[in-house]
């Protein structure tokens, strides 16, 4: 059974599974419930299992793993290229194992329990500023319809609430209660956005690791727990370069013929991640930012030649290498410049 490779399309109710051995050789295709794939499982001797890692993949490979089994995770577009012809679930298992058989194959890291909970609260907490932004775009849409204008931003919603809660403005009275409306279901959101973000703080604050993610400038608790949450572990990335890689930082190629062209970015990763490190890689361009700045460093050599935006990817790739230079040599952050000067 060593030689046993369990190729799994998982659903919400019927699960197909494809049992072949690592030659090729079919041993088995079975459609089973919920109920019959975990008793099924059970019953088998310990082998490699496969999944597409999708919604439910991560329980399942904790699942698989409690009764002895291995398993891998594909990711879905790494799997399409094996399947045959006709797309069903039964073919999209034999892909699993097919593509799994591969040699130069890569594969998903399984999460824990506790880096699914940190992304459901980081989630969570991105949920509810889109809907407070829905809100209030909402809010400045009713008042634009009725004569009054204001910019984009929360940073504007005290000038709205006055002027909604002024009794002598010239706003028609269900308008004006429609108003009120949306600033309780603004300050409500609010109010859970804090919370949240108080949570994801504490937990920042309780980890050695995002403790030292945060020595890094322009990593704060959100990015170091958002690193923490949704990341692999670093030792499966060889290089730094393949951890920016894997998050999207890197142009896209459409080279042929030893001639290379590289494109915009790929966008192809982790988004939170990537999102939080270019944020704080803007901060750092900053005209607060950017006093601490060296002169004639690589930053404000790239400052003087590019566009700011266009720097703030460039200095993102650089500080998601420098992550995982910290994270596997467990060292906090040192300034490059500074180290070179020295």
């Amino acid at each position: 059974m060593k030689d046993m490779m369990i190729g799994v399309d998982l659903a919400k109710n019927v699960f197909q599974v494809h049992g072949a051995l690592r030659t090729g050789k079919v041993q088995f295709r079975k459609r089973l419930t919920r109920t019959q794939f975990s008793v099924f499982m059970a019953q088998q001797e310990p082998c490699l299992v496969i999944f597409e890692a999708c919604g439910s993949a991560h329980y399942w490979a904790r699942e698989m793993e409690a009764v002895g089994h291995e398993v891998k995770l594909i990711a879905p577009q790494y799997v399409s290229p094996f399947v045959k012809r006709q797309k069903n679930d039964a073919a999209d298992a034999e892909a699993i194992v097919i593509a799994a058989r591969q040699s130069e194959m890569r594969f998903v890291e399984p999460k824990t329990v506790e880096q699914q909970s940190r992304a459901a609260l980081f989630r969570g907490r991105e949920r509810l500023v889109h809907q407070r932004t829905a809100d209030l775009n909402a809010l400045r849409a009713l008042l634009y319809e009725h004569g009054h204008v204001f910019p984009v931003g929360m940073h504007h919603l005290n000038r709205i609430t006055a002027l909604v809660e002024d009794e002598t403005v010239d706003l028609h009275a269900l308008i004006r209660e429609e108003c009120l409306d949306l600033l309780t279901q603004i300050a409500e959101k609010t109010a859970r956005v804090i919370e949240r973000t108080t949570k994801l703080k504490t937990l920042a604050a309780e980890s050695d690791r995002a403790r030292r993610l945060q020595t890094m400038p322009g990593v704060g608790p959100l990015t170091a727990v958002a690193v923490e949450a949704f990341g692999p572990d670093m030792e499966q990335f060889k290089t730094g370069r393949d951890f920016a890689a894997w998050l999207g930082l890197v142009p896209k190629q459409h080279s042929s013929g030893g001639k290379e062209r590289l494109g915009r970015m790929t966008k192809a990763g982790q988004a939170d991640i990537r999102r939080l490190l270019i944020i704080g890689a803007m901060s750092r361009l900053g005209w607060l930012g950017q006093r601490t700045i060296l002169e004639g460093s690589w930053l404000s050599r790239m400052l003087e030649r590019k566009p700011k935006m266009l720097v703030a990817i460039a200095l993102a790739n650089k500080m998601a290498r420098q992550i995982w230079a910290m994270l596997t040599k467990n060292e906090d952050y040192r300034d490059p410049a500074l180290v070179g000067s020295a």
